[in-house]
């Protein structure tokens, strides 16, 4: 898929962030597109900025943690469209918490979101894809090639669409089905996830946030353009950003002895009561 130009594309989380981004870019390329996301002011934005391009441009409330509601939104995405060219599975969340002080309601929010939100998409858009020889993307993470301290739910999630988006490459490879497959790894990009995050309020996560705002220097724009460039050449596998080519090229050299480098140089936040967890 060199050329987006009328191709249908449907875009999870599309109310901000790379989501956003990647509509705009997608409407200056001449690309129809359906939008979804579970924030209405976010996903009204998104679609103000895209129609000025003059493109079929819907926008849709959807909540991908919600398989029915999925289901019904492939439905009337192929009713309203006729096809779908391009599915990105985009809506993420993250959870700032412990493996021992994170509540099971936020694990399960977030592999809800973050996993299920990615199946939920594939299963229900595939059919169509088929029909239309095009491509799907599915989102994961740098946190999808390797392990970090306080993100075991966010990590659990994005190795887990990893592994998923590609189990489908194999099996649609392996019965001739014509449909591209890419999984992306964003690196930290510039996006408002980490503001938005749960945590487990056992610890003073302003740090890591203003820590994060210090050293993330990638915008969402530039990360949609990767993306499409990385669609365009049928990429299996699409890195964005220096950090994810270090993690990438990381745990490929040492295995899992890159868990002890990464232990060495990682520092967990403070508890409440100012002590470092031990």
């Amino acid at each position: 898929m060199r050329d987006f130009t009328d191709k249908v594309a449907v875009i999870t989380g599309a109310g901000s962030g790379i989501g956003r981004a990647l509509a705009v870019e997608l409407a200056a390329r001449g690309a129809r597109l359906a939008l979804s996301d579970v924030d209405d002011e976010g996903l009204r934005e998104t679609v103000r900025g895209c129609a000025g391009h003059g493109g079929q441009v819907h926008g849709y409330r959807l909540d991908v943690a919600d398989r029915v509601a999925v289901l019904a939104h492939a439905e009337q995405v192929g009713a309203d469209f006729g096809r779908v060219d391009l599915l990105v599975n985009n809506a993420g969340v993250t959870l700032l918490a412990s493996v021992a002080d994170g509540s099971w309601e936020d694990l399960e929010w977030v592999m809800n979101v973050d996993f299920w939100g990615v199946v939920h998409g594939t299963r229900a858009f595939l059919p169509l894809l088929t029909e239309s020889r095009g491509h799907l993307v599915n989102v994961s993470s740098v946190l999808g090639l390797a392990g970090a301290p306080m993100q075991s739910g966010y990590n659990a999630a994005k190795f887990a669409v990893r592994g998923f988006t590609e189990a489908v490459a194999q099996e649609l490879r392996a019965d001739g089905v014509p449909v591209g497959v890419s999984c992306v790894h964003p690196g930290r990009i510039r996006t408002n996830i980490m503001h938005n995050a749960r945590n487990d309020g056992q610890r003073d996560y302003q740090a890591v946030r203003e820590q994060f705002d210090r050293t993330v220097d990638i915008s969402a724009e530039y990360a949609a353009r990767a993306i499409l460039r990385g669609v365009a050449r049928n990429r299996a596998r699409i890195l964005i950003g220096a950090d994810a080519y270090r993690t990438d090229i990381l745990t490929r050299l040492l295995g899992p002895w890159y868990l002890r480098v990464v232990a060495g140089g990682g520092r967990r936040p403070v508890t409440s009561t100012g002590r470092r967890p031990r």
